[in-house]
């Protein structure tokens, strides 16, 4: 509860912390996934979610010790993103350092890095049966500061760890020189024990209609509404995966481990996010590849907050590997890899509990796939044990699909 205490802090929102534990709110990943319904049945005032907001920015971006001078500022966020760096040291006592992290102008957030991304890049992007992807009006891969506007007309806010739109827009800025990566998405490789390891080949191939279509999933979890019990313990009967995407577009986040932290940083990172996902009219759903119950409630719903699928047959994470398992042993895969070192790193700054429990040395990633039969739009691939897929990146194509399907378009629209 103490960790709660901090994150709640000494202002407005103290009078509700009784009745914030009593009601589940019991942890600050969960209290961070907070939505406006949820809000609004514990009757929280303007102020109060003015608050909540601007707590969830700053401990996304460990800054908690500037919380209760901003709050007592009486400036809702986009207010304080506007300020000079001058009144950030002179109101709050800001450091520079702080001040670059505050606004985005470092790596520290790497779930938005925005800037020249070392994401693998396909020179050209091909088409596989009914698969499709996104292309600008001119027939090329689009960059991000085409549809900037798209963003700005889409994305709104109804959660207290995403803003109100311009703060959100602050959020996610395309910088100039960001170029849309194609479909097929990893970090790069990098030397390993001074080059005598060789990091593994990922597939730079979309997965194909056909590989994703009928696979068997089975729910672990609902999604999670206030009141419900810390775990569902009746599970589904399994389905075909392509019943998820049916009517709408799905974001399919496959984990190496649920109690892995690297896991559970990257699951909250784009749980949070859900309400800018809602307004896009996109699914989110997180996928296992085994089901051991006591992490299913340990991740569920304090890391993520929606559904929980098995794939225990792991065709996911095959298809993430162009047919094959991506797998590496832990020695070569995280020991000997500078790259996941800095990942476990940049996880434990987020202060998550975490175990060894269960198999970890299957590579996930992330697939967004179109409703019907559109297909895949985008799949990045965890190359490096805790490789997070860029979130501005994931958002920017959610974005463009929606904007095609409100001009009457294909989601993607084709070659």
């Amino acid at each position: 509860m103490g960790e709660v205490e901090e994150f709640i802090g000494n202002g407005v929102l103290k009078e509700l912390l009784q009745k914030l534990l009593e009601e589940g709110w019991d942890d600050v990943p969960t209290l961070k996934v907070m939505g406006s319904e949820d809000m609004d049945l514990l009757y929280m005032t303007q102020k109060q979610k003015e608050a909540l907001t601007i707590r969830c920015y700053l401990h996304d971006r460990t800054l908690m010790q500037y919380a209760d001078k901003m709050e007592e500022s009486g400036q809702i966020l986009q207010e304080l993103l506007k300020l000079s760096t001058n009144d950030l040291i002179s109101i709050f006592e800001m450091k520079r350092g702080h001040i670059a992290r505050f606004i985005n102008k470092t790596r520290c957030d790497d779930s938005f890095k925005l800037q020249k991304l070392p994401l693998r890049r396909r020179s050209s992007i091909t088409m596989h049966g009914d698969d499709s992807i996104l292309k600008s009006n001119n027939g090329s891969n689009y960059t991000s500061s085409n549809t900037n506007s798209s963003t700005k007309s889409h994305i709104r806010s109804n959660n207290a760890g995403n803003y109100d739109e311009q703060s959100i827009l602050i959020d996610l800025k395309i910088r100039d020189g960001y170029v849309f990566k194609g479909i097929v998405a990893s970090e790069p490789s990098e030397p390993r024990a001074c080059g005598c390891v060789k990091p593994p080949q990922v597939s730079d191939q979309v997965a194909s209609y056909g590989s994703i279509e009928n696979i068997s999933v089975q729910k672990l979890t609902p999604e999670y509404k206030i009141g419900m019990e810390p775990l569902v313990k009746i599970k589904t009967p399994p389905f075909k995966a392509s019943e998820l995407w049916r009517d709408k577009p799905a974001v399919i986040f496959c984990l190496r481990r649920p109690g892995c932290i690297m896991c559970r940083a990257e699951a909250h990172q784009l749980y949070s996010r859900k309400p800018i996902f809602d307004s896009l009219g996109i699914q989110l759903f997180a996928v296992l590849h085994e089901d051991i119950e006591s992490e299913v409630k340990d991740f569920w719903p304090r890391y993520w907050g929606g559904v929980v699928l098995l794939d225990r047959s792991k065709d996911f994470y095959k298809a993430l590997g162009g047919g094959k398992l991506p797998k590496e042993n832990f020695l070569s895969g995280f020991l000997l890899n500078p790259k996941a070192l800095s990942n476990f790193k940049r996880a434990k700054t987020m202060n998550f509990e975490y175990n060894f429990k269960g198999e970890g040395e299957i590579k996930g990633g992330l697939f967004i796939i179109g409703s019907g039969k559109n297909g895949v739009a985008y799949q990045f691939i965890e190359r490096n044990f805790g490789d997070w897929a860029p979130l501005a990146e994931v958002i920017e194509i959610c974005t463009q699909m929606q904007k095609n399907k409100q001009e009457g378009q294909r989601e993607f629209v084709l070659h």
